[in-house]
């Protein structure tokens, strides 16, 4: 009875009710639009706090799915976590290739600007709620089983958005590869031991991340399927990055092999989405 009750009082102490997350899941969505509409200073500018924004967006659905343990476990897997294998990468080449951030991107710690554990917040969580979506037997397998299909559809939902991400960073003169070959196919300027990297890391994060999280204290809708902002933040990015390297960014081949790639989850997520969503009606 005592933890029913204090679990809403919780959430709303730490301002992570529904409104609050889909209001800054809107401001993330509204932050990126103009992206590649700006260049040079402001598109730096606007880099920076769109991320902080969707990380803020990122941080209260966490809230709003696990109360107070859900944006702590984000900050401490994904942000200190993805701060120190930037750390490792940056200073040994491992497990990314080797790379430097040319300083565009504001303030640094230990080499890395700080936007980037921010990045890594800021898609981790979308990632885990698409994995817990997608995972085969969620809800009916043993918990083991269950945290292993999570990891795995997970860490490829994060690691996919890498292809999309990395191209236009570099493009934008965010960080450089000293050796960018070989690439994936179509994704030129990016070696292909960047993407192995980031498949090897998502997975551990998105494993410990929903192994610490503990029970949620909000469930998901629709038979186990969890239809909240993280989920449309997620389809969001998606679509917005194939339509912007198509539209935009002169990289149709980007388009092409990240909306494949990131499509093995985002296409399945929309399907599942789209069912919840009328199966409330």
């Amino acid at each position: 009875m005592v933890q029913v009750q204090e679990r809403p009082a919780l959430r709303r102490r730490l301002g992570a009710g529904p409104r609050t997350a889909w209001s800054l899941a809107a401001a993330a969505v509204l932050c990126q639009i103009p992206y590649p509409l700006v260049s040079g200073s402001r598109r730096d500018a606007l880099t920076v706090v769109g991320v902080v924004v969707f990380c803020l967006a990122s941080m209260a659905a966490a809230a709003l799915r696990h109360g107070v343990r859900g944006p702590l476990v984000l900050l401490a897997v994904a942000g200190l976590g993805g701060l120190a294998v930037e750390v490792v990468g940056v200073r040994t080449g491992f497990p990314f290739g080797t790379y430097e951030y040319t300083g565009t991107l504001g303030l640094s710690v230990a080499g890395v600007p700080v936007v980037v554990p921010l990045a890594w917040i800021m898609m981790a969580w979308p990632a885990l709620e698409a994995g817990r979506s997608l995972a085969p037997g969620r809800g009916r397998a043993g918990p083991r089983s269950t945290r292993v299909r999570t990891a795995v559809a997970g860490g490829w939902a994060l690691a996919s958005w890498d292809v999309f991400l990395d191209p236009q960073m570099v493009d934008a003169g965010h960080w450089s590869w000293t050796d960018p070959h070989p690439a994936l196919p179509g994704v030129e300027g990016v070696p292909l031991t960047n993407f192995l990297g980031w498949v090897a890391v998502s997975v551990v994060m998105i494993a410990a991340m929903d192994a610490l999280c503990g029970h949620a204290v909000r469930r998901p809708t629709g038979n186990g399927r969890p239809a909240g902002p993280a989920v449309v933040l997620y389809l969001w990015t998606y679509a917005s990055s194939v339509m912007a390297c198509l539209v935009f960014f002169s990289r149709p081949q980007v388009a092409l092999v990240g909306g494949v790639l990131m499509g093995l989850v985002a296409v399945p997520l929309a399907v599942r989405a789209a069912g919840a969503a009328g199966g409330r009606r």
